[in-house]
């Protein structure tokens, strides 16, 4: 899967006009935490997600664009978070153990 690295405030707003055209999916990862670390393996390992814009936030490093991202689409911050946006509304997210491909993968659909 080819992820792309979200280390800018301003890819934010490429998201939300992308996300008129197909989904943008993104992974909030906290590399300091063993259940994000089984999440983002469960999603990383999966190689039939449908057909979306995958970005990848450590949120560690950029907690500032992970601060921003609960501003702009109204959801409550979780670690680790899946977040899929559509029509620049975020219209799925998951945490925790929560997270899951089939999930994830009827989200994006």
């Amino acid at each position: 899967m080819n992820w792309i690295n979200l280390t800018e405030e301003a890819q934010l707003e490429e998201i939300n006009k992308n996300s008129a055209v197909k989904p943008q999916v993104i992974f909030k990862h906290s590399t300091r935490c063993s259940i994000s670390k089984t999440a983002w393996n469960r999603v990383e390992k999966s190689d039939n997600l449908p057909d979306a814009d995958y970005y990848y936030l450590d949120l560690i490093t950029y907690r500032d664009i992970s601060n921003k991202i609960p501003e702009i689409y109204g959801i409550e911050h979780e670690s680790p978070q899946v977040i899929v946006i559509k029509d620049g509304k975020a219209s799925y997210d998951a945490d925790h153990f929560d997270i899951t491909v089939d999930d994830l993968s009827e989200a994006i659909a």
